[in-house]
């Protein structure tokens, strides 16, 4: 009688491990592909399952032999499909990111990022040139990736500065940030419609309120007229924005669990460089 319990005493512990490695995989790869068109592409997976389903459970035989066709050769065309969140997963397994704590980036990368944005914005704030930069977060914002140009690049102040120098083809548009890169410029964002915001603020801080309103999205605002920097979150815009607010609630957002001490270390470099 010991043995039996023993016995099953193991085998639930061992498909408890094995449900919980499976469904922490499941849950990586649905932060990968979110925000993405994988998404729509999991959706007309999904529509063709529920077919084939309805096929078998109601003797359609025609339909069920043409969905059989087509989950022949499916685990290719899925590969093919899903291709660049493959790599992207792939990648992020080689470097141990899959398994990591959260979805934030490391803080080292991620205050050497936010030097780069703040180096640029504190040079554009000084020329008064307009821009707007937008951090994706949890709420994928794809659409609005895919209205402006596609870049992928690194995020560098020197390349934000000459995205926004006027007179510049993508100079009007939104910069978005998605993780470690710059995925877009010119982008277009929805502006805002409520009646209550300022009539001060131009197109530019109405398309920040706007995106944060449809979204989690941080949108950091330069303005053209005063050279004054306003963020933009949940719907709320705070205007004329000092420096050590301004990182230490980027910090906040972008890496929750960041230390006060590591949010002075950064915002000290970013005044030394300013001078």
């Amino acid at each position: 009688m010991s043995y039996f319990t023993e016995s099953t005493w193991q085998d639930w512990l061992k498909d408890s491990i094995d449900i919980g490695i499976v469904s922490y995989i499941i849950y990586k790869l649905i932060l990968i592909v979110r925000g993405t068109r994988a998404v729509q592409l999991l959706k007309g997976i999904f529509v063709l399952v529920a077919t084939w389903a309805i096929s078998t459970w109601f003797n359609l035989y025609t339909l069920k032999w043409l969905m059989n066709q087509m989950f022949t050769w499916g685990i290719v065309t899925v590969m093919i499909i899903f291709q660049p969140e493959l790599r992207r997963a792939l990648e992020q397994l080689g470097r141990g990111d899959l398994f990591s704590r959260g979805s934030s980036l490391e803080r080292n990368a991620l205050s050497e990022q936010l030097e780069h944005v703040m180096r640029a914005v504190q040079h554009m704030s000084k020329r008064k040139i307009g821009a707007l930069i937008v951090f994706e977060r949890k709420t994928g914002v794809s659409e609005m990736i895919e209205s402006g140009i596609s870049m992928e690049s690194r995020i560098t102040s020197e390349l934000l500065i000459n995205i926004f120098t006027p007179n510049t083809p993508l100079h009007d548009g939104a910069v978005i940030i998605r993780g470690s890169q710059i995925m877009a410029a010119g982008c277009y964002l929805p502006l805002s419609e409520n009646p209550f915001i300022s009539k001060e603020l131009g197109t530019r801080h109405r398309a920040a309120i706007g995106v944060s309103e449809v979204s989690d999205a941080l949108s950091v605002v330069v303005s053209e007229e005063t050279g004054q920097v306003s963020l933009s979150i949940n719907g709320m815009i705070v205007r004329d924005i000092n420096e050590e607010s301004l990182i230490s609630k980027l910090f906040d957002e972008l890496t929750p669990k960041v230390s006060s001490k590591e949010k002075g270390v950064l915002s000290s470099l970013w005044k030394r460089r300013g001078d």
